[in-house]
């Protein structure tokens, strides 16, 4: 078992191998199952908050973590977080934004709100106005990370050239943004867990 812990990989296989015998578990102990509507909106469902809690935790890291502490390593540390960690956050933060945001859109067209959530639940309210507000404040961020922030990081880290005066300027930048998502991250999962379970 330490063998199996001691690597990222056989820990997710082994994770992802827990996950299906207790799914297989669960759902066919029933009895009355079938790969129907249901079960696909509570597959894209659960892929919707995996992926949801590595986007939202590495955003946490990051404002929590890893900006802050930036000022307390020496020049000769630095390269370690900006050659080697920060790009490795960014990869995983970046795509794991976009796949909560098609599958949560997924979740809503296998469920039938996808157009009253967009339109923010007018004529409906309820549910529809708490999940779009969340859908809508989830596309904000995704935008934010995908056209501010990434872009922006890119400069900082080197992987696109930049004029080194030019380079606070993009720092700050992808901060304010970064600092917008955490600003809206709560608001964003709060409608989401009003929506499923206040009405």
């Amino acid at each position: 078992m330490v063998n199996i812990l001691q690597s990222l990989s056989k820990t997710i296989h082994l994770s992802a191998i827990l996950a299906v015998l207790l799914f297989a578990a669960l759902f066919f102990a029933g009895g009355d199952w079938a790969f129907d509507r249901l079960f696909w909106s509570w597959l894209f469902r659960y892929l919707h908050v995996v992926v949801g809690i590595m986007w939202i935790g590495l955003l946490w890291y990051l404002n929590f973590v890893q900006i802050p502490n930036m000022q307390k390593f020496t020049e000769e540390q630095k390269p370690a977080i900006t050659k080697i960690i920060a790009p490795a956050v960014l990869f995983y933060f970046r795509w794991a934004a976009l796949a909560t945001i098609v599958t949560g859109l997924i979740v809503a067209y296998l469920n039938g709100y996808v157009h009253d959530a967009m339109i923010l639940g007018i004529g409906s309210g309820g549910k529809n106005t708490a999940i779009g507000i969340g859908m809508w404040l989830g596309i904000i961020m995704a935008f934010n990370v995908w056209f501010i922030i990434w872009p922006n990081q890119k400069k900082v880290l080197g992987i696109v050239e930049c004029a080194p005066e030019d380079k606070p300027k993009h720092a700050k930048t992808a901060l304010i943004t970064s600092r917008v998502n955490t600003l809206l991250s709560l608001p964003m999962l709060m409608t989401m867990v009003i929506a499923q379970n206040l009405y």
